[in-house]
């Protein structure tokens, strides 16, 4: 505490940070990622939207005018780390019939588990990609913190967690890691909660899917835009199966459907139609959805007697950003989620440099569908013909963790969900919808700078801080519950976890890892942390404290992926490159502004 109320540079920095988590360091308690940066909630549109323009000291991301705290994931005071292994799951195939069984597993954590590489990852509704980000990086610009999500960053990195071997097709893991953080040092306890699958992609049986495209074809969409999304509409066609049907409603000053809904088989027709659109006028966003979720309400009617039973969904291709209408991004929510109460899901995907990211992500999130942005040429392959067979149908619905903690620990935040709520002695985490993952493996090599991330799975990150002095080991209890989406039936799962030492307790030298997975949760969540920062501290116009961030991390990021006996890991290595990348935009800007020491973003023993 004295030596941070010494750094007088850093003053304004440490006034906003939550008054819960200073009350946490007077009791001098242990802890980890508390953010000290909090999204701004105000911005200008000065410069590039989501980037900070450094002709303007005081300039912002453009989208975060209505952006949630995406520094907590939706936790009040963000922060890592706990500990044990346990497992739930399902059972067959999507639109087959799931067993209604449940399990409960209490685990201390062991790191004798085998790593489920091959396994099949499970990614939350709305998970926002990286896209943007990069994108911004890679233009020699500096995203705005709007611009940054823990749960779509996560959602990039595929976490090997144990075999889904609980009995059920959706298993729980919660694992255990204690460690000093990779910027100052200072000791974190975190659980790590990880979801996985036996179903294997390859050779996935769906039901037949009716998909309704609303198609954005505004003026904003002229040029790369547009050819991005006819291109990856022609490549989503072949990936389509026999039995779906697909239906297009175009919507700039109106919205008008461009198509009904034509069988696959008629794919000469409907590629004709996607060549046609045409770029003009206004962007009337709430009349082109409202539109294509009426179609979708008729298809939905007769799906319900249809054998086999068939998929509705809708999926929104735009810019997002609503130029005339009804344009409040209230109204628009709203509408997605009376649809997705009827069991008719949304997907979007963003398209364009200046695209509302808050908006289509909080449609994807309430409307039950994920989030994606195409921000190259690679992206439009890998969203529409890779992701097009997982991203459409659900694996699990109303999913509900309830979080209690035990006696010697107290809740400090929660990372990598948006469904967080709760406070110091528990809370529960709600997911609408859980979606298959596409990749399988942590060490498979990406195909370049970028590319081939999506469909990672992520994590959920449950920061604690442990009380010194309590004996009990018990570390939290999880109750885990979730709906089918075929049949209605609620599935449950228990867990309780066990922590290896008292809280408080001696560290040995390296952490305590009951998994290696836990391992690179705590690199991804220090990297998030860091990134998160050093947008902050850019906006606040003080590009030399980021690169102190920045810098301070990248050596251990190194030390960690040259780690003897470890594991090749692609996601790291690819994370590191944009260090390197946001370091070198930083140095452009940072004449005027020496290299700073890094302020404390976690609070010490």
């Amino acid at each position: 505490m004295g030596a941070l109320s010494k750094n007088l540079e850093f003053k304004r920095f440490y006034q906003r940070v939550p008054l819960l988590v200073w009350l946490l360091l007077v009791a001098s308690l242990s802890g980890c990622v508390v953010n000290p940066v909090p999204t701004p909630e105000t911005s200008k549109a000065s410069g590039t939207p989501g980037n900070v323009d450094f002709a303007d000291a005081g300039a912002s991301a453009a989208d975060a005018t209505t952006a949630k705290d995406t520094a907590g994931g939706g936790a009040q005071d963000t922060a890592l780390w706990a500990d044990a292994s346990s497992d739930a799951a399902q059972s067959d195939t999507i639109g087959g019939q799931w067993s209604d069984s449940s399990s409960a597993d209490t685990a201390a954590g062991s790191d004798a588990q085998a790593d489920a590489g091959g396994a099949t990852g499970l990614t939350q509704a709305g998970a926002q990609d990286f896209g943007l980000f990069r994108q911004i990086l890679e233009a020699g610009g500096i995203p705005g913190p709007a611009i940054l999500d823990d749960l779509g960053f996560f959602a990039e990195h595929k976490l090997d967690y144990p075999q889904p071997t609980c009995g059920q097709d959706m298993c729980l893991h919660a694992l255990l890691g204690i460690m000093g953080n990779m910027i100052t040092g200072s000791t974190c306890t975190v659980v790590q909660l990880g979801l996985n699958t036996p179903i294997q992609v390859e050779g996935l049986q769906r039901p037949p899917l009716d998909l309704v495209l609303a198609l954005d074809t505004s003026g904003s969409m002229t040029g790369a835009p547009m050819q991005y999304l006819q291109q990856g509409l022609q490549q989503m066609l072949d990936h389509l199966q026999p039995g779906d049907s697909v239906a297009l409603v175009s919507f700039d000053d109106t919205a008008k459907v461009l198509l009904p809904p034509t069988p696959i088989a008629q794919k000469t027709a409907i590629e004709k139609a996607i060549l046609q659109l045409a770029a003009k006028g206004q962007t009337d966003l709430f009349g082109g959805l409202f539109q294509a979720f009426q179609v979708a309400a008729q298809l939905h009617q007769k799906a319900k007697t249809a054998v086999p039973p068939r998929e509705v969904r809708v999926v929104l291709l735009s810019d997002g950003a609503a130029t005339v209408g009804l344009q409040a991004p209230a109204k628009l929510v709203s509408l997605a989620a009376s649809y997705a109460k009827l069991g008719i899901g949304l997907t979007t995907i963003g398209i364009g440099k200046d695209f509302a990211v808050t908006t289509l992500r909080d449609l994807a999130e309430v409307g039950a569908g994920n989030f994606y942005f195409l921000e190259k040429p690679a992206a439009v392959k890998e969203v529409f013909t890779e992701e097009v067979k997982i991203f459409l149908v659900p694996v699990a619905l109303d999913v509900h963790i309830a979080v209690t903690v035990g006696s010697g620990y107290v809740l400090r935040g929660v990372y990598g969900t948006h469904g967080w709520t709760g406070g110091p002695g528990g809370g529960a985490i709600a997911i609408p919808t859980l979606f298959l993952a596409g990749r399988t493996s942590a060490a498979a090599e990406l195909p370049g700078m970028g590319e081939g991330r999506r469909g990672g799975g992520g994590a959920i990150l449950i920061e604690l801080i442990p009380l010194p002095g309590i004996p009990d080991k018990g570390v939290s209890s999880l109750q885990l519950t979730w709906k089918h989406p075929k049949t209605g039936q609620t599935i449950s799962q228990s867990v309780q976890v066990q922590g290896p030492i008292v809280p408080g307790g001696a560290i040995p030298d390296g952490g305590i890892f009951t998994h290696p997975t836990v391992e690179k949760g705590f690199v991804m969540l220090n990297l998030f942390a860091a990134f998160q920062m050093a947008c902050q501290l850019a906006l606040d116009a003080d590009p030399g404290a980021a690169r102190g961030v920045l810098e301070a991390l990248r050596p251990e990021v190194q030390k960690w992926l040259a780690k003897p006996g470890s594991k090749p890991d692609p996601d790291v290595a690819d994370d590191l490159k944009y260090v390197d990348l946001f370091i070198a935009n930083l140095k452009k800007v940072a004449a005027q502004t020496p290299v700073s020491k890094p302020p404390e973003p976690w609070p010490k023993d």
